[in-house]
């Protein structure tokens, strides 16, 4: 599905270039698996092997997969494609972002605070069939779910460019 020709022309047009799949995450949120998700950014990126560079780091290992947090100019770099398998209603726990937020940066804690506390957010409510793009800057969160419904959601990250910055390279799923 990640190189069904539609998405990757949608992840080409929001990158401004071609656009390559690397890694797809399946979020399934249902009355069996409820979860809130805190306001944040994502910010770590997989990564083929360790090379350190300015603004990169912590490295930690996950599951076996090398990860670093990236700096923005790595960040730009990326646009996230969530299809949206069920109904994303305000029952079932749907996306909550900051608009904008994704063109501020890489944010600290105290910022990401900050931000949260003065702007509004909004409610990603998408129907069943529906993809939604999304930076990984912008800054999200979700809540649990309140109802029956299931929410399941295949998100797909697409890069223009597999090496991200000298001597890195993001790791294909």
């Amino acid at each position: 599905m990640a190189r069904d020709r539609r998405l990757v022309d949608l992840a080409s047009a929001a990158l401004g270039c071609p656009a390559e799949p690397y890694r797809a995450t399946l979020f399934d949120k249902s009355p069996k698996g409820n979860w809130l998700v805190v306001w944040h950014q994502d910010t770590a990126l997989p990564l083929s092997a360790r090379h350190d560079g300015d603004g990169w780091g912590p490295w930690s290992k996950k599951a076996g997969v090398l990860y670093a947090h990236a700096p923005a100019s790595a960040l730009e770099k990326i646009v996230a494609l969530r299809v949206h398998l069920d109904d994303s209603t305000a029952e079932n726990g749907p996306l909550r972002v900051i608009p904008g937020s994704h063109t501020l940066g890489v944010l600290s804690d105290a910022e990401l605070s900050a931000l949260v506390a003065r702007e509004g957010s909004h409610e990603c409510t998408v129907g069943r069939g529906g993809v939604m793009a999304m930076r990984p800057l912008l800054v999200h969160a979700s809540s649990k779910a309140t109802g029956p419904a299931r929410r399941r959601v295949l998100h797909i990250e697409y890069t223009s460019t597999l090496s991200v910055a000298p001597g890195l390279t993001l790791r294909v799923a």
